[in-house]
């Protein structure tokens, strides 16, 4: 009796001790995804600040984003190498570090160069903390915990563009930055005590070769899906650069296949729940990130409304996300992965769809419901996609596993938005012409409004002619206005298709029961 109390006593100190390095692994988890929201928000005020121009400041965003995917594949090698739990901790803490320097940057260059440098130290979080997840929670757990994970990752974006357009209108840009110190300093302290010792793999050698070609891979494409609608997918900027992330996409299989101990360890593709999982959760970033950047194109350009009202419209979809997330591992447990997420990505799909109905005048009470409907669904299904793929690896894996589908994932999602953003372009270029062709600069319809348009700007006190202008002018806006709805609601009908593709994939999760052999 002795020996099973001190056994169950033992067993509740470890999970309680689970539990603890959990709100650790969140909390550095939300500070990295909470600064990259806070800069959506923040483009025009550090164009006016550092009297630059737009396409200069993007790399506030891009270099950030390129950095941290670069380092991605290096995660599991340095884990090995140094310990999760301390690699966690000093990505975290410089990550923190450059938050302090971004906040006392002092020109243009100086801001993109020390957000590079932050993207390389915070590039680390994500994917390390989903190793130590799997790593210290038994499997019939991970679940519940990847969903409690998950909420840092959703409840960020939903806080980012609220807080952020406060932060600028009341107090200082430099905030933005600022905020992370506390919160990051935080996760340093509470990673160092309540997270476990981490083992180290002594005899490991760094493949050179593999990460340079990776970092030139993921590198050169997401610069190029980045950048291919403002330089123009047929540019030999982004030629170039596709070409160079198909070179050295067929070197690095060819020397990762041959390598005793790749930084990538392709190898694992052979495990088929594993393939199905990232692929599947690849489709689900793709259509999540199509609403998410399509909803706040409608509401700021179609609506008129500024970041910090469309944060707050769009708060409640992440809210619904991020509930959904931290019950989904609880809904697997009970259920099993196949029809929750079934069920997760119609939803997903079904509402995606419906949101083609949108026009110039929607009403912002129907589109929020429709979206936090959709949050539901990408909330039930995310997270147990990646769970059921993460569980069927080896544990001795998992360190490889984990940086190959959060690389692969943020690349589905920067895949998709370049996607969306060239359909929406052309959509809107062929609604145009079928709007103009529809409404003829002669006809009965235009001179009428051209004509109410006039009398109602010459009523402003300005002569005939310039009224006339004014009103085609008007009479051009308006139909391009309508054009661009357009282009927005077939754009979400399409970012619906990868949710419905998903489910048949979903399939190869079920579970298929052993015959009992019966003894004579």
């Amino acid at each position: 009796m002795a020996d099973e109390s001190v056994v169950t006593q033992q067993k509740s100190e470890g999970n309680g001790q689970m539990w603890l390095s959990l709100v650790a692994i969140v909390t550095g988890t939300f500070v990295a995804v909470l600064n990259s929201s806070l800069m959506n928000v923040a483009m025009n005020k550090f164009v006016a600040v550092f009297g630059s121009d737009l396409t200069t400041m993007q790399w506030i965003i891009t270099g950030y984003t390129l950095a941290s995917a670069m380092v991605i594949p290096m995660s599991g090698y340095l884990g090995g190498r140094f310990g999760n739990k301390n690699l966690f901790i000093y990505s975290v803490a410089g990550f923190t570090i450059f938050s302090v320097l971004c906040g006392l940057a002092w020109s243009a260059n100086t801001m993109i160069i020390f957000r590079i440098i932050q993207g390389f130290a915070g590039g680390f979080i994500m994917p390390v903390g989903m190793s130590i997840i799997f790593t210290t929670f038994p499997k019939e757990k991970t679940g519940t915990a990847m969903g409690l994970w998950g909420i840092a990752a959703m409840v960020a974006p939903a806080l980012g563009p609220t807080f952020g357009g406060y932060l600028i209108q009341n107090f200082s840009w430099r905030l933005l930055f600022f905020i992370n110190v506390p919160i990051g300093i935080l996760a340093v302290v509470l990673g160092k005590i309540l997270m476990k010792e981490s083992p180290r793999t002594t005899g490991l050698k760094f493949d050179t070769p593999g990460a340079i070609l990776s970092m030139t891979f993921f590198g050169s494409l997401l610069l190029a899906l980045s950048k291919g609608q403002s330089e123009g997918w047929t540019s030999l900027f982004i030629v170039s650069l596709l070409f160079v992330a198909i070179c050295s996409l067929m070197l690095l299989i060819w020397v990762e296949l041959g390598a005793k101990q790749p930084v990538l360890d392709l190898n694992l593709f052979k495990n088929v729940k594993f393939t199905i999982s990232v692929i599947s959760g690849s489709l689900v970033m793709m259509a999540m990130m199509g609403g998410t950047f399509l909803a706040p194109v409608y509401l700021q350009s179609i609506q008129g409304l500024n970041a910090m009202q469309t944060g707050i419209l769009l708060m409640p979809q992440s809210i619904a996300m991020a509930v959904m997330m931290a019950i989904s591992g609880k809904l697997v447990e009970k259920f099993g992965v196949v029809p929750i997420c079934i069920a997760g990505l119609a939803v997903l799909g079904i509402t995606t769809a419906e949101l083609h109905l949108l026009t110039a005048d929607t009403p912002n009470h129907w589109l929020n419901a429709l979206l936090t409907i959709r949050g539901i669904g990408i909330g039930v299904c995310l997270m147990p996609l990646t769970s059921a793929g993460m569980n069927a690896v080896a544990p001795e894996q998992i360190s490889n596993a984990s940086p190959l589908s959060n690389v692969l994932r943020q690349v589905a999602g920067s895949l998709g938005i370049a996607i969306f953003t060239a359909i929406m372009g052309n959509r809107q270029i062929v609604h145009y012409q079928h709007i103009s062709e529809s409404v003829a600069v002669d006809s009965v319809m235009a001179n009428n409004t051209v004509s109410a348009l006039t009398g109602e700007i010459y009523a402003w006190a300005v002569d005939r002619a310039t009224a006339a202008g004014a009103a085609s002018s008007y009479l051009a806006g308006f139909m391009q206005k309508e054009a661009y709805v357009r282009s927005i609601a077939d754009t979400f009908y399409i970012s619906a298709i990868p949710a419905f593709i998903c489910i048949p994939f979903v399939l190869f999760f079920i579970k298929r029961k052993t015959p009992v052999e019966i003894k004579e």
